[in-house]
């Protein structure tokens, strides 16, 4: 059974007259939102669609966090936004145009999520604290403070103090003048709830947690808070969040014994990498792959399909190598496989691929593609007849879906395939055959040049060639023959298929790279 499925299944036995089980993620818009990030939403959004698929109402909440402070200027952002450090996203202008900094990377992110059909329900978090929707739950935390301090003690290895206690305050104010959370606490009137402050930028002030929409809580506090606010009966997290003295075994606390709720069930989920490095992705240095990036190079059902494969707890690398090549190649026989009644785990098909629409879709091998678009020059009208005459007929909307992934794959990421069709003949390589690899290079020769053969009875031709009565050295003497095609023509020791080949350059060009007197 899928994992998606199985925790499924385990909330639906532990909450058996929940009506609507509420799944929850979240993310803060400190920058673009990278790949490791997106695996809590997919997380999320494949034990939802599991949910559905077993008959039951499932709320998808995505949180936006951006009433936390900007602590941190990624690289693609001015050095100028210094003067913004400790204000909330929500009121940091946008660097790149109209609106806020949440909102640029908010909206960002959403479109990706779009491509994919996912469509959670999104809350901002700005708005509800300002909104005075926690502002009771504000109160219940300002009240109990020192408990929550004694809670948080219990996962520090310092001893707690008794003038630590008392100066205790699990929130941020954010000053009414300068904005910032560089403000202290003065004094809580507990009867009027109302607090006084003094902010570094020299203002002294009051608010009242009523009315106030400068307070936040700390963020143990706060999703502690929101678990019980939106009866969330599932959220996945990082692994930083996961250790033993983590954010989520002390939340966990503080919702039972502030909040009187139940902490919602927890999957940790490991982090992603790329193939070939070792970096840790962070929306707020600027070092990112987003979903929109993986896009550019894989179809949104295979990254569905490559985060699916995965449980949360597995660590994996997204390849943008060779590795593209064999993910598709991957994908195609798995779907295969489904059409024929092949598949095992029926689950993973039916939340993901099933769900995505119709993903199959009439379009050419990726391998095949990149393998002849440079050296067409990425022209796609040469490209959809070429592939016509070797029997493959696509529509140029259909096509596009691999070749404009293929050109964007190469160009940003593999330009040593940027391959090219020999302008001479290969002399000196050809003199290194012996006379009957030279032979059997003129045969093929004759064969190519021959309009009325071609596809199926060309490659026929071709083997017959080689023919032995030895199977393994008739293999041999094949891959022998290509390999001499490839170095003359393309100066590689492989390439795409030979029909495919030469319907792209033409015949008479081929020809001649191959005939040498």
């Amino acid at each position: 059974m899928h994992w998606a499925y199985q925790i499924a299944e385990k909330l639906i036995t532990k909450h058996p007259e929940k009506e609507i089980f509420t799944c929850a993620s979240g993310i803060s818009p400190s920058g673009s939102v990278h790949v490791g990030n997106f695996r809590e939403v997919l997380t999320t959004y494949f034990v939802v669609k599991a949910l559905e698929n077993l008959g039951k109402k499932a709320r998808f909440i995505f949180s936006w966090d951006d009433f936390d402070r900007l602590r941190k200027i990624p690289q693609n952002i001015p050095e100028s936004y210094q003067t913004y450090l400790g204000i909330p996203y929500s009121e940091v202008p946008n660097p790149f145009g109209e609106g806020s900094y949440a909102i640029h990377f908010e909206k960002e992110f959403e479109g990706a999520l779009r491509e994919f059909d996912i469509k959670p329900e999104f809350i901002y978090q700005n708005r509800e604290y300002r909104s005075g929707r926690y502002a009771p739950y504000i109160s219940i935390a300002l009240k109990r403070r020192k408990e929550i301090y004694d809670i948080f003690m219990q996962f520090k290895s310092t001893d707690p103090k008794n003038d630590d206690r008392k100066a205790f305050y699990p929130l941020s104010l954010y000053c009414e003048d300068c904005l910032r959370d560089t403000t202290t606490i003065i004094y809580y009137n507990e009867e009027q709830d109302r607090i006084d402050y003094e902010c570094r930028c020299g203002k002294i002030g009051s608010q009242e947690v009523g009315t106030s929409r400068q307070i936040k809580l700390n963020w143990k506090v706060d999703w502690a808070m929101r678990w019980m606010v939106e009866d969330v009966v599932f959220e996945p997290g990082g692994r930083d969040h996961s250790s033993a003295t983590g954010s989520y075994n002390v939340s966990k606390i503080i919702a039972k014994e502030i909040f009187n709720f139940e902490a919602p069930d927890y999957t940790a989920y490991e982090f992603i990498g790329l193939k070939g490095t070792n970096q840790k992705m962070f929306s707020s240095s600027g070092n990112v792959i987003t979903p929109k990036d993986l896009l550019n190079i894989y179809t949104p059902e295979i990254i569905l399909f490559m985060f699916a494969k995965y449980k949360p707890n597995a660590a994996f690398n997204i390849g943008f190598d060779d590795e593209v090549i064999r993910i598709f190649s991957e994908f195609q026989h798995y779907q295969n496989a489904y059409a024929k009644g092949m598949v095992q785990d029926e689950n993973i098909i039916q939340s993901l691929i099933l769900s995505k629409g119709d993903v199959k879709r009439n379009t050419p091998s990726f391998s095949q593609v990149a393998g002849i678009f440079p050296l067409i020059d990425f022209n796609e009208l040469v490209m959809q007849n070429a592939l016509i005459t070797i029997g493959e007929t696509y529509a140029l909307e259909e096509l596009k879906i691999i070749s404009d992934r293929v050109a964007y794959w190469i160009k940003h990421w593999n330009q040593y395939r940027m391959i090219k069709v020999n302008e001479e003949k290969n002399e000196i390589y050809y003199r290194t055959l012996s006379d009957e690899q030279k032979e059997r290079l003129r045969i093929l020769t004759t064969f190519i040049s021959n309009e009325a053969i071609s596809g199926d009875l060309l490659m026929k031709e071709v083997y017959a060639i080689c023919h032995q009565e030895d199977k393994k050295a008739m293999k041999e003497s094949q891959k022998d023959l290509f390999k001499h095609v490839y170095q003359l023509v393309l100066n590689l020791n492989n390439g795409p298929r030979l029909p495919l080949l030469i319907s792209a350059i033409g015949r008479k060009k081929i020809s001649d790279l191959l005939t040498f007197t």
